[in-house]
């Protein structure tokens, strides 16, 4: 089994800077020009399957992604859900900004999303960073221990914090969440899973030029928050 995992591409609330959890934002014309410009290069690439987050950002992704490869190919890709690979939940704090320039986020302790997020709780009545793990690793592992998937090639389309939660076990260093930044929108790593074992072959690869590589998600000063 092969896997590519995408992010999704770029949105207008990650332009904005906002929290973006399970709103249900679509691409902006430059996520979308990211997905179909990672679609070229991967066009080549015989997928079987698309496996994607509910969430339009990231079906839209997963869609735009394969479409290059159903043309070479001349066959139609199909593509299922499934919400475990849904975003972080922020709950009521949803579309609220987080950039020093406009930050919003009623939580003194909201650096520790990205300082110490294993420990990281979220709004009341949202999700902890933990619980996205639990529920990406019960993903990856049904996944993986799918003898029908065996010889699959598949693109996951997901989100930059689901993406982190689900691959912490395969990264080196397993005490690093973030593995030093959000992934840009569209980087995509590839994994090669047998007999129920997987790992990594090629971490955050982005198939466009750097310079349109943007980090929207920062740690922001104790001033601003306070």
């Amino acid at each position: 089994m092969r896997l590519y995992i995408i992010r999704h591409g770029e949105t207008k609330l990650n332009a904005l800077g906002c929290l973006q959890g399970w709103t249900d934002e679509p691409l902006n014309k430059s996520g979308r020009d990211l997905a179909v410009i990672t679609g070229e290069a991967l066009k080549e690439v015989p997928f079987d399957l698309v496996i994607t987050s509910p969430l339009k950002r990231a079906r839209e992704t997963g869609e735009l992604a394969v479409a290059a490869s159903e043309a070479f190919f001349g066959k139609k890709i199909p593509v299922i859900e499934d919400r475990r690979l849904m975003e972080f939940n922020w709950g009521s704090w949803e579309g609220l900004c987080c950039l020093e320039s406009n930050f919003e986020i009623p939580d003194p302790n909201y650096n520790s999303f990205y300082t110490d997020p294993f420990q990281y709780q979220g709004a009341p009545d949202g999700e902890s960073v933990a619980d996205v793990m639990k529920r990406t690793a019960d993903f990856f592992n049904e996944l993986i221990h799918n003898p029908a998937y065996e010889d699959k090639t598949i693109l996951i389309a997901t989100h930059g914090c689901a993406l982190r939660a689900m691959l912490n076990p395969l990264y080196e260093n397993k005490d690093s969440f973030w593995q030093e930044r959000v992934p840009y929108n569209c980087a995509v790593t590839i994994i090669d899973a047998k007999e129920g074992q997987a790992k990594i072959i090629d971490k955050d690869r982005i198939y466009y030029d750097e310079s349109l590589c943007f980090d929207h998600y920062k740690v922001v000063s104790d001033n601003v928050k306070s």
